[in-house]
């Protein structure tokens, strides 16, 4: 039976690809380090947080395993002998739902949300809803352009959907 440390459980839970941004929040765990580790640690508006030691840390496009890496490297020869990190995400950054809902603004995200799901939590369609025009502005699309999507539609942090209405 191969038993595997707790941190390397969680690197790996938390190493699907999805890359940090501005509004996500962070735990970053250093085993017998206390002065070290945050339970919630927000990314600022320019992609960086601040971290003792190493000073600031841009983390705007990293997964959490290269973070983790980027600490565990900064740490490593300086400041401790050998260093166990674990960096998980604690809290996503909101999509965004306007137009033909009933409780329009930002969402908290949650993995493995479509957008048939997304806009269950935004309170539903109104009754002019158009369910076939919705538009979605994708945050990793760097021109920002409209797109039209369907309802099985995998939700992003950082997404901003429009549901346009029906004339009658």
């Amino acid at each position: 039976m191969l038993l595997l440390p707790m941190w390397a459980v969680v690197a790996s839970a938390q190493d699907d690809g999805y890359q940090l941004n501005s509004g996500d929040a962070v735990r970053i765990h250093v085993y017998g380090e206390p002065d070290l580790s945050f339970e919630n640690l927000l990314i600022g508006h320019n992609g960086r947080i601040s971290y003792p030691f190493l000073g600031e840390l841009k983390v705007t496009g990293k997964t959490a395993a290269q973070l983790q890496q980027n600490i565990t490297n900064g740490l490593k020869p300086d400041y401790l002998v050998d260093p166990r990190i674990s960096v998980s995400i604690v809290k996503y950054r909101p999509f965004f739902v306007n137009g033909e809902v009933k409780s329009p603004g930002g969402v908290a995200f949650q993995p493995g949300l479509t957008l048939r799901k997304a806009i269950s939590l935004a309170g539903g369609f109104t009754e002019r809803a158009n369910k076939k025009q919705v538009l979605v502005i994708a945050d990793s699309d760097p021109e920002r352009k409209e797109q039209q999507v369907g309802l099985d539609y995998r939700v992003q942090p950082g997404d901003i959907f429009t549901v346009k209405d029906t004339f009658f």
